[in-house]
């Protein structure tokens, strides 16, 4: 077994060790490093010395139980850096990949534990163990070479974390917790005694227990394994009575553990990911939609397009699933709206999870470097968003073998003309179908901005949406008739000045105002984020669209032929307390454009530096015309107009 070792000072940034050594003696081990390789021709660890032959000879050493004492106390040891802990995980497939990537970033070290020699976290680690999780032995040594060990997998040897902990390692989260995890049987009684919302559930021994259940529960049923059920697998959907024999044989029979789940008539998955601190501090990150297909995760919308109390709802029922297991690091809580809007916890993953994926892109703090601040005891950070919306969408292997490979890169590369999509490549060594090999994130200003950047990326079109186009417009302009439009036309050309897509519509709040329900509803759905509206005489227009959609509304008072607009303006004004309207002066769309432009800039850094150029023309207009006053007089001034 090859590792690098966090322990051996004199070999440069990479150290190796050969595992096996005696603790109990100092143990010198002489490698030969070759061109593509480190071939060992022996190893011996019982007489003191072990050696490979090398053409360039490197020693290292692990310390003596002598060395490991030290005149210094421990306390008063500086930290370089972050942490000088070392970070152990079993587990180097994505997810630890992405870990490592994080630990770069703070130059905090992590060691993976993995069976694959190529793992996909192998690359990027400070060290390497090839070892299988179910080897106790295998998991002891890992561990004790670690200052704290947490997972990128669950199924895991849990007696020997338990071991482990009694001999005080830091295990994180606890091994009580991933005992619980990892049978989702368990996992069922757990949260049902912590009064967590679930659907209901049984265990099925044979043949008539399964019965009973669809007999109590109705169909469709789902049946499910109680352990190594992940992504589509150990799952089977009985449609009825006569499903059940080939459902549960298809999951290996009774005797491999099975249970049952009364079907949960629900409307969309969500998920929340909660970071728990060693201190028990919480930080969830927002609710976020996944979309399944076979079972397996194929987008994450982030946010979730849901209402507002349904998100407390959701956040509170994960952050009470998570404090009712042990230890610190992240959780992924996945939840079951239901068509009642009530919400129903489905199964936690202890550990980063394929729904938090966008956090690398969307979030002040990833998922993993979240983990990372919470298994080492450092404060949490920022879970927020820091971008309005993001979409991921999982790479997952189409064909085998080398067209698998070859239609994967294709996608990559139209992902990469896609303006806001980062691609992440797990750079597993074979591909199978509906196997995940990477991942797309797009982001953007708006959920539709980036649903249409995705659609049009999927859809293999020549020209790729950049999001700005007429085809995603960011302002509305509205109308109650089309008298108004040399009015509101001056908006539109403000709007082109500064390359801002818009629509322009009539939408009348009396003549056809189920229209306009519609319109106000929809707006921020397809994409609007500001709403200009224009009307005259009793101008019901801008404040009925307010009341009916998020977005701000800037107020146009157009002059009628009887009062001169003073009535629209006074209309306009008098909203009652919940519905605001920003008024401009009346017949001026054009100010109503330039609010506009300048509340997008809030997230259109380029529309600021616009704005900002468009402030400066006019002081060096005005600057202009003084100077030329002064140079002609005022005879000459209008004389030269």
């Amino acid at each position: 077994m090859l590792l690098r070792c966090p322990f051996v000072t004199s070999c440069g940034d990479r150290r190796y060790l050969l595992s096996g050594l005696d603790s109990k003696t100092h143990h010198t081990a002489t490698l030969e490093i070759q061109v593509l390789g480190v071939a060992m021709k022996s190893f011996k660890s019982g007489n003191g010395a072990s050696s490979v032959q090398l053409k360039n000879h490197i020693t290292c050493c692990r310390s003596s139980k002598e060395d490991s004492s030290s005149s210094v106390r421990q306390d008063e040891i500086s930290v370089h850096g972050v942490s000088n802990k070392v970070v152990g995980v079993l587990g180097g497939g994505q997810l630890g990949q992405m870990l490592c990537q994080a630990a770069s970033q703070m130059g905090i070290k992590v060691m993976v534990s993995d069976p694959l020699e190529n793992c996909p976290a192998s690359a990027l680690a400070y060290g390497h163990v090839v070892g299988r999780f179910d080897d106790s032995a295998a998991v002891e040594e890992f561990a004790k070479r670690c200052g704290v060990l947490t997972f990128e997998i669950e199924h895991v040897d849990v007696a020997a974390l338990e071991k482990l902990e009694q001999e005080g390692v830091d295990c994180q989260p606890k091994a009580s917790t991933i005992r619980i995890i990892q049978d989702k049987y368990l996992q069922k009684i757990h949260f049902s005694q912590h009064g967590i919302p679930m659907p209901e559930f049984r265990e099925i021994n044979d043949e008539e227990s399964a019965r009973e259940a669809g007999d109590s529960f109705g169909y469709p049923l789902m049946i499910k394994s109680k352990r190594l059920a992940y992504d589509g697998r150990g799952n089977a959907v009985a449609h009825t009575k006569e499903d059940l024999s080939s459902c549960v044989a298809a999951l290996g029979g009774y005797g491999h553990g099975l249970y049952v789940e009364k079907w949960a008539p629900f409307v969309a998955e969500l998920a929340v990911i909660v970071a728990r601190g060693r201190d028990g501090s919480l930080s969830c990150y927002p609710v976020i939609e996944t979309i399944h297909k076979d079972n397996i995760c194929h987008i994450v919308k982030a946010p979730a397009e849901i209402p507002w109390k349904i998100k407390e709802l959701a956040t509170d029922v994960a952050q009470r699933a998570v404090r009712s297991l042990d230890g610190a690091g992240v959780f992924a809580v996945e939840l079951f709206l239901t068509k009642d809007e009530q919400i129903l916890l489905n199964e936690v993953a202890p550990r980063p999870h394929n729904s938090g994926h966008q956090t690398i892109e969307s979030c002040y703090t990833s998922q993993y470097e979240q983990h990372l601040r919470a298994v080492l005891g450092l404060p949490l950070g920022d879970s927020s968003m820091k971008i309005p919306a993001a979409i991921m969408y999982n790479l997952l292997g189409e064909e085998e073998g080398e067209q698998g490979f070859a239609l994967a890169h294709q996608l990559i590369g139209r992902a990469l003309n896609v303006p806001g999509a980062s691609v992440h490549w797990y750079n597993k060594p074979e591909i199978r179908k509906q196997r995940k090999m990477g991942h797309i994130t797009i982001v953007g200003p708006s959920m539709v901005n980036v649903e249409n950047k995705l659609k049009s990326l999927l859809s293999k079109e020549d020209k790729i949406s950049d999001g700005l186009s007429q085809a995603t417009p960011l302002v509305g302009i509205i109308m109650g008739s089309d008298s108004d439009l040399p009015i509101m036309k001056e908006a539109a050309k403000v709007l082109d000045i500064f390359g801002v897509p818009y629509e322009v519509r009539i939408v009348s709040a009396h003549r056809t105002p189920e229209l306009m329900n519609v319109y106000a509803k929809s707006a921020h759905k397809r994409g609007i984020q500001v709403i200009i509206a224009g009307a005259g005489g009793a101008a019901h227009l801008p404040g009925m669209v307010a009341s009916e959609t998020p977005l701000p509304v800037v107020a146009v008072p157009i002059r009628g032929s009887q009062l001169g607009g003073l009535d629209s303006v006074l209309s306009m004004l008098q909203m009652p307390r919940g519905i605001p309207t920003a008024t401009v002066g009346i017949n001026n769309a054009e100010n109503a454009a330039l609010l506009a432009v300048r509340t997008l800039a809030i997230l259109y850094p380029e529309m600021q530096a616009r704005m900002i150029q468009y402030q400066q023309d006019m002081t060096d207009d005005v600057l202009r015309k003084g100077d030329k006053l002064m140079d002609l007089g005022w005879e000459g001034y209008l004389d030269s107009r």
